[in-house]
């Protein structure tokens, strides 16, 4: 019987290991398949009936709101492809408005979504960072085929207005390489996943757009190519006017030290 006056103590006491290591079998992880067929060898584990039960009423419930929603779904999608006039439509109470050439719900989602890019992204102070000159690379992107020579001489930048204003203008390479010549070297970000930092020389969208004046009022800027044979294929890209007019927007005419040639967008 051990004394109570006795203070108690606590002990760690170390092994030395053996000389001798333990063998053990080496541990090999199943395959994906090895896996797989090690669970459908399993016996099955029979649903009580209470399970039996519940997913019977959740079947049945399922059915249902999956029934609904489709029956919503076909039902807004024959209102909303409707083609009728304001007058017929209106008529019948399903007549869909449009709003700038867009559906008015598809509008409102648009709108919804530049005012939130407006906020949080978007700012005309706001710089794209800017690179040493030493990091910038020649990206090759080229399995689109052979891009035909474009003489640079014969090659002018139509300027035009909306449908309303017919009245259009050439302005020739050699004009716009008139305005103060600006360079950067950015990260060129393709909408395809890649980018590569470029250095880019060329005037400002800013200036380019100051001499050559808009209309008052305008709000947007359209911009395609017209490659001789190809109209099916034209490329086109859109700003508003505060992005074309932000200080990092240029027009390029030169590359890494050198002219724009036809594979990277010239002229």
């Amino acid at each position: 019987m051990s004394n109570p006056n006795e203070k108690k103590r606590s002990f760690v006491t170390f092994q030395k290991p053996s000389h001798r290591p333990i063998e053990t079998a080496p541990v090999r992880r199943l395959t994906p398949r090895e896996e797989w067929e090690r669970v459908e060898a399993a016996p099955a584990v029979p649903a009580s009936a209470e399970d039996q039960a519940r997913i019977r009423r959740m079947s049945r419930r399922s059915f249902l709101w999956a029934g609904m929603a489709m029956a919503g779904t076909l039902g807004g999608l024959w209102v909303f492809n409707r083609n009728e006039t304001p007058t017929e439509g209106e008529a019948k109470g399903v007549f869909v408005p449009i709003v700038d050439g867009t559906k008015a719900p598809l509008r409102k989602v648009l709108s919804f979504n530049e005012a939130v890019a407006r906020n949080l992204f978007y700012s005309p102070t706001h710089m794209a960072k800017e690179f040493p000159r030493s990091e910038a690379v020649t990206p090759r992107n080229n399995y689109h085929g052979d891009t035909p020579e474009i003489d640079t001489d014969l090659w002018s930048l139509t300027i035009q207005g909306e449908k309303n204003q017919p009245e259009s203008y050439a302005i020739a390479l050699s004009d716009i390489k008139t305005l103060p010549e600006v360079s950067q070297t950015t990260e060129l970000k393709c909408i395809e996943g890649w980018s590569a930092v470029v250095n880019w020389t060329g005037v400002r969208l800013y200036d380019f757009l100051r001499k050559f004046s808009p209309p008052d009022g305008t709000k947007y800027i359209g911009m395609f190519s017209e490659p001789e044979g190809q109209e099916d294929s034209w490329y086109y890209i859109g700003l508003d006017i505060e992005s074309a007019m932000h200080p990092q927007a240029m027009l390029a005419y030169a590359m890494n030290g050198a002219p724009l040639n036809s594979e990277h967008g010239a002229p």
